[in-house]
């Protein structure tokens, strides 16, 4: 089986790629294709029934239609503060290796049809004294989705985002726009000012909500867009 994997980025912390992610498992999924989710490194962890987890790992584990027992499969590093990476694995004694990461996503990429990878933090955040997440989209060699907090300063930090991806020689496949603020002051003339800058097409505009649901935001990304993405990957 030949899987289509896409990284899903974003231009902060806190910005939905989380949402997003699952949205896709859940849209990809409605298509009839096999799919699984990863995180490949999730920083803030909690005790469920004396078992460290995350809650991000959880949802998408939620969203995926095949059955992953492993959970380091899913998620090969697992840091229990809500941190940066690289600090979080320092304070915990962890390295975090991309091969192990890589190995991983290929394990996954043998049963699923679609991978969705969910990166942690944005494009450039530190995994090691000498790695950030943008080594580790290198070595995994996926296309990206870059999601957008709509908020005060997104612009800059979108711009800047596929900027950095740009100069890695990565592909940015598409966006989707997140409005986290429900107040944002000229939301629309933002949407087209990214519209027309960033040389990729807007995938979804996911409305505002206090507590979002996955699934019924999986219902904004329009089927063509997704089978044209992956059949370009």
């Amino acid at each position: 089986m030949t899987a289509h994997g896409l990284f899903i980025t974003g231009t902060d912390t806190g910005v939905g790629k989380s949402l997003v992610s699952a949205a896709l498992l859940h849209a990809y999924a409605g298509l009839g294709y096999r799919v699984v989710g990863m995180k490949p490194v999730a920083a803030g962890a909690e005790q469920i029934d004396g078992i460290w987890s995350n809650e991000d790992v959880r949802q998408l584990r939620a969203a995926s239609n095949v059955a992953i027992d492993e959970p380091g499969w899913i998620n090969p590093y697992l840091l229990r503060q809500p941190v940066a990476p690289h600090i979080a694995a320092d304070w915990q004694g962890v390295s975090i290796e991309l091969p192990r990461i890589r190995d991983a996503y290929l394990h996954l990429a043998a049963v699923a049809e679609v991978v969705i990878v969910e990166g942690a933090g944005g494009f450039k955040v530190p995994l090691s004294a000498t790695r950030d997440s943008a080594d580790l989209v290198m070595h995994l060699g996926l296309p990206l989705i870059l999601v957008v907090g709509m908020r005060l300063g997104c612009l800059n930090h979108a711009l800047l985002t596929a900027e950095a991806i740009a100069a890695r020689g990565l592909k940015l496949a598409g966006w989707v726009a997140n409005r986290i603020d429900p107040r944002m002051a000229a939301i629309d003339e933002n949407l087209a000012t990214l519209r027309l800058r960033l040389d990729c097409p807007m995938l979804a505009e996911l409305p505002y909500a206090e507590r979002p649901d996955a699934r019924a935001m999986s219902a904004l990304f329009s089927p063509k867009k997704l089978e044209l993405l992956i059949s370009s990957t």
